[in-house]
């Protein structure tokens, strides 16, 4: 029943640090289940999604231990490998616990998992794999039952570059016999992140971030400590947030080679970024500009993920860019609530043409998604008068405490249930 009251208009000035990588925490934490000893995770970011990731854990028996952003989690206590049903249909990403689980348990049984309903995402990539390193699947009444001796090594091929398919498969291979090879494989930073982690763990993983990656297979792997990378988009929303109101932040704890074709992107709107090591800067003073052309690609192209916070930033540019989507059908749902605010938008069927308007309007709106939630507090930030979103749970799914950053660079935003919208504080 929570909901973000924003107060838009205000230019955003200052400096704010980078919580850590979701879509690079998931993989990992489930990793953990196949270590041997106490693994202690830094940087963990305080998500609902890493939340339940932690209580499937907690489910299958693993101790853990957390402590404002740091996890330590004994996996040796676990007892089952049976995940919980409600808890898998909470967040897509648990489907992460079926290679690692497999491949040191021998078995294990999950439900199809849940998540945003941005468009198709089968999981059929992440089985024929897995049948290839040798395991018997069977799928019935909505579960996936998955068994296996010892997994064996094989060359796999990738219909699609799927980061998922590529991370789960990666995992199964760690302590499988012999050496996979999977090729089209995804390129995403975060797949280099579960690498570098399973390798300080003692795996054998060469290739990662390349088309093409190999894993020889070992007996063991042993926990270790571990510091989650930045959230690349997270960085890439505060750097939208800036630019959409005028203003100008500085980020830090970045990597700003993960946001390349995102900081293209902003400077050709006309917004200044700044880039160092480990620093970004983005100012932003004069008209924006429409792009002649986004479109939406595999990494390292533009990111799916930033696609809906971007459009919110076309909106309000001089004339019209053409945005194409084309990882999810059904990635366009902010588009009408944007509308509602007095976005001028048309769909074609994957590709939306925005013609920018001079300002937006403040308006009760809905978050539909992770990502379409994070483009409407944008807008919010940048409209004439309130903006009210409910359904806010979709973005705290990948944003830790978004209130809480956006008002520590300037942002009137505050957090509060229905009958106190009137009453809202915004703080300072």
């Amino acid at each position: 029943m929570e909901r973000l009251v924003i107060d838009g208009g205000q230019r955003l000035e200052g400096s704010i640090r980078v919580h850590g990588a979701k879509n690079a925490a998931l993989p990992i934490l489930a990793a953990v289940t196949m270590l041997d000893g106490e693994s202690v995770l830094h940087d963990v970011p305080n998500l609902d999604d890493v939340q339940v990731m932690l209580d499937i854990l907690r489910s299958l028996g693993a101790r853990v231990l957390q402590e404002g952003r740091t996890v330590s989690i004994q996996a040796s206590s676990i007892d089952t490998t049976d995940v919980p049903e409600h808890l898998m249909r909470q967040m897509r990403s648990s489907i992460f616990l079926l290679g690692p689980l497999l491949t040191r348990f021998g078995s294990v049984r999950v439900s199809k998992p849940g998540g945003c309903t941005i468009g198709t995402r089968p999981i059929d990539l992440h089985l024929k794999g897995l049948s290839l390193l040798g395991a018997h699947i069977e799928e019935s009444h909505g579960f996936i039952a998955c068994t296996a001796t010892r997994l064996r090594g094989a060359n796999i091929f990738l219909d699609l570059p799927s980061v998922g398919a590529t991370e789960n498969l990666m995992m199964a291979a760690c302590l499988a016999d012999g050496e996979t090879m999977i090729g089209n494989a995804a390129r995403e930073p975060e797949i280099r992140d579960l690498a570098d982690f399973l390798n300080c763990c003692g795996a054998r993983i060469t290739g990662a971030g390349e088309d093409t990656i190999y894993i020889e297979g070992v007996e063991r792997l042993r926990a270790r400590d571990f510091q989650i990378a930045p959230d690349r988009v997270v960085a890439g929303t505060l750097l939208l947030a800036g630019a959409i109101t005028r203003g100008q932040v500085q980020l830090t704890n970045v990597r700003p080679a993960d946001l390349t074709a995102v900081i293209t992107k902003l400077r050709e709107t006309g917004v200044q970024v700044n880039v160092s090591r480990d620093i970004l800067e983005v100012k932003s003073t004069g008209v924006l500009q429409a792009v002649d052309r986004l479109q939406t690609a595999p990494f390292p192209g533009f990111p799916t993920d930033l696609q809906a916070p971007f459009m919110a930033l076309l909106t309000l540019a001089n004339g019209t860019s053409v945005v194409s989507e084309t990882i999810f059908e059904d990635r366009f749902k902010h588009v009408s609530e944007l509308q509602r605010m007095g976005a001028s938008i048309k769909v074609d069927l994957r590709t939306a043409f925005v013609q920018g308007v001079r300002e937006l309007s403040g308006a009760a709106v809905e978050a539909t998604d992770l990502r379409a939630g994070a483009a409407l507090v944008l807008a919010g930030l940048a409209a004439q008068g309130p903006t009210v979103i409910d359904r806010i749970y979709h973005i705290d799914r990948g944003y830790e405490a978004i209130e809480s950053q956006l008002r520590d660079l300037g942002a009137r935003i505050a957090r509060t249930r229905p009958h106190t919208v009137a009453d809202a504080t915004y703080g300072t």
